[in-house]
């Protein structure tokens, strides 16, 4: 048995799932609904305040989607009742972060402003150095910060770039002078 895929997902109090026909899940919380089709070969029961999914074999194919669907189920649970969000900070002299409106100004070194739009179900908010990405749907908010990241990645020198709150950037030693 998948260890995880085994764990029952416990449904909050405010949060209804309902499986529809074809393993459509639906995910209705405080913080909006969420939808999501999941492997039609994984068999998934809500009984009184828990989802419980369950493989018809043990081949191994279905392992690996009897865990996945398991956690897929979570995160939409996890996001319609709390919500996620990721934090981005950015390093350097002159890198600047602005929001105007729906959009995300980032003054990153370039000859021009690089401007993002909010995707539909997300929010970013700028606190001094500081962005975070708010939403109800994981992968999007990772999708999301991960873009902006790219914008201009951390370098390794000097440290200078949009890098996560958590990341922790490997320096290397810069060029040495004439002996």
């Amino acid at each position: 048995m998948s260890r995880i895929g085994r764990l029952p997902v416990e449904i909050p109090a405010g949060v209804t799932v309902t499986v529809a026909e074809g393993n459509k899940v639906t995910v209705k919380g405080g913080k909006g609904t969420l939808e999501r089709v999941l492997p039609a070969e994984m068999e998934i029961k809500v009984e009184d305040n828990h989802v419980i999914v369950s493989r018809p074999n043990d081949l191994k194919k279905m392992k690996s989607l009897h865990g996945l669907t398991r956690t897929l189920i979570h995160n939409m649970v996890v996001g319609v009742d709390k919500g996620y969000e990721k934090k981005l900070e950015v390093n350097g002299v002159g890198y600047r972060a602005a929001k105007q409106g729906k959009k995300l100004v980032l003054s990153l070194g370039y000859s021009h402003p690089v401007e993002m739009v909010d995707p539909e179900g997300l929010e970013s908010v700028v606190e001094g150095n500081t962005i975070t990405v708010k939403g109800i749907d994981k992968e999007k908010v990772g999708q999301y910060a991960a873009e902006i990241r790219e914008k201009r990645a951390p370098e390794p020198y000097k440290g200078k770039g949009i890098k996560y709150a958590d990341e922790v950037i490997r320096r290397k030693v810069g060029k040495t002078g004439k002996k």
